[in-house]
């Protein structure tokens, strides 16, 4: 059964299809323009993948638990919402990195996406060895023709650094973010990359440019009590804006779209094309673990592709990233692992994992409380997907990632919102697929 909130009179000039973060956003920014607008959703619930989970009697993020700086987007959304003075950073624990055999090494500091920017550094020496740095350093040595740039990034850093610096260091860090191997992400996927190659002759000399180009501060950001407070902020905002939303109605095909009023916006997966992408299943862990005090991995472990010693690609010791977790948590620890394929008995995986990639010992009763969530990343539309007078927002087109998400969704109710002869022209800007933060 349907239920409906908001007071918004008169016809309705936009309606929006599915209540995640895109669809909220989009809402939003057409209501305070004084445009009457109806978002639908087929849940009983806002947010999407974006919702949060008591686990342990800790409220936590069932979803992402940060958002990437870039643009500033989601920082500005934050303080829009009345959320400003509640922007956390993470620790500047660093995070390690799980190689195909052996014990756990430090990430080197100063890569992008693992690339390393100081090929002979010593942390750098650690992980490829010296005569895989030695190979990383002719990069600096090789002339950059403007070679086709319609490659892969794992051809590009092989060409460039060798064999070693991809499968040791780029492959678990592009596993870890975009569940790929760097031979199967586009190398124009990774902003800016090859411009900067272009300008500096270097792969190691583009990141650098790369890091100097970033803002002040860490790449990612979060929010005191989690990233699930940006929803119930723009619930609340869609209601005093006069938004009418209808829960627990389902619109099932592209054919159905046009029995809506005014001008509609999908901002859900699968109504234009049978939904398809990547299941992501993640593990939290509430653990009484006073080993874990040490916080002996950082921030978190990123596992390389063909590590059979765990089944997780990535895991995140949340109370050593996030100062307001730790202090919520009182003395236990919230560790939330990644897979793309759930393994049966999943908990009891997930506490192996744990304790492989931690390097401490955690017996079943250290484990205080477990939670399972699992959601599907949706594949991007292709043009053949696209209907005609639709305008279609969220990850399926904005890319990967809040800040993508949230950027393409300002984007498109700017958009909506111009006069109309300029309405007439241009189109939606999309943005990368993949400019992800790892939640």
């Amino acid at each position: 059964m349907s239920t409906t909130e908001g007071t918004t009179e008169g016809a309705t000039e936009f309606t929006v299809v599915g209540g995640g973060i895109a669809g909220l956003v989009v809402a939003r920014k057409l209501a305070m323009a004084g445009r009457t607008v109806r978002l639908i959703e087929a849940s009983d619930h806002l947010g999407g993948t974006v919702a949060s989970r008591l686990v342990g009697g800790i409220n936590l993020d069932s979803g992402a638990e940060s958002f990437a700086t870039r643009g500033n987007t989601v920082a500005e959304l934050a303080r829009e919402l009345g959320l400003g003075d509640e922007i956390v950073s993470p620790s500047d624990e660093g995070a390690w990195l799980q190689p195909v055999t052996g014990a756990a090494l430090p990430l080197p500091s100063t890569g992008v996406l693992g690339i390393p920017s100081t090929p002979l550094s010593v942390d750098t020496i650690a992980v490829l060895g010296l005569a895989g740095a030695l190979r990383a350093q002719l990069d600096s040595l090789i002339p950059w023709f403007g070679r086709r740039t319609d490659i892969s990034l794992g051809k590009l850093v092989r060409r460039r650094m060798g064999k070693a610096a991809v499968e040791k260091l780029v492959a678990p860090v592009v596993h870890g973010v975009y569940s790929l191997h760097p031979n199967d992400l586009p190398l124009d996927r990774v902003a800016g990359l090859t411009e900067r190659l272009a300008l500096h002759g270097s792969l190691a000399m583009a990141v650098r440019s790369l890091r100097d180009a970033m803002p002040a501060g860490t790449a990612v950001q979060g929010i005191r009590g989690g990233i699930n407070r940006l929803v119930t902020e723009l619930a609340a905002d869609l209601k005093t804006y006069g938004v009418i939303v209808e829960f627990e109605r389902r619109i099932e095909s592209a054919e159905a779209l046009a029995d809506l009023d005014g001008t509609v916006i999908v901002a859900a997966p699968g109504i234009l094309a049978p939904l398809r992408g990547r299941a992501v299943t993640l593990a939290t862990l509430v653990l009484n673990s006073p080993e874990l005090d040490a916080e002996p991995r950082g921030s978190g472990v990123l596992v390389a592709p063909d590590c059979t010693a765990v089944s997780a690609r990535a895991l995140t010791h949340s109370t050593a990233k996030w100062q307001w977790l730790k202090e919520l948590a009182e003395g236990r620890h919230v560790v939330r692992l990644s897979y793309n394929t759930e393994p049966e008995n999943l908990a009891e995986v997930a506490r192996h994992d744990a304790e492989v990639l931690l390097g401490v010992e955690l017996p079943p009763d250290a484990v205080v409380d477990f939670a399972r969530q699992q959601w599907i990343r949706p594949a991007a539309l292709t043009a053949a997907e696209r209907t005609d007078g639709v305008i279609v927002v969220g990850e399926t087109v904005g890319g990967t990632g809040l800040a993508s998400i949230v950027t393409h969704a300002n984007a498109a109710a700017e958009r909506l919102l111009a006069p109309a002869e300029e309405a007439k022209t241009g189109s939606l800007p999309v943005c990368p697929q993949g400019a992800g933060e790892n939640g």
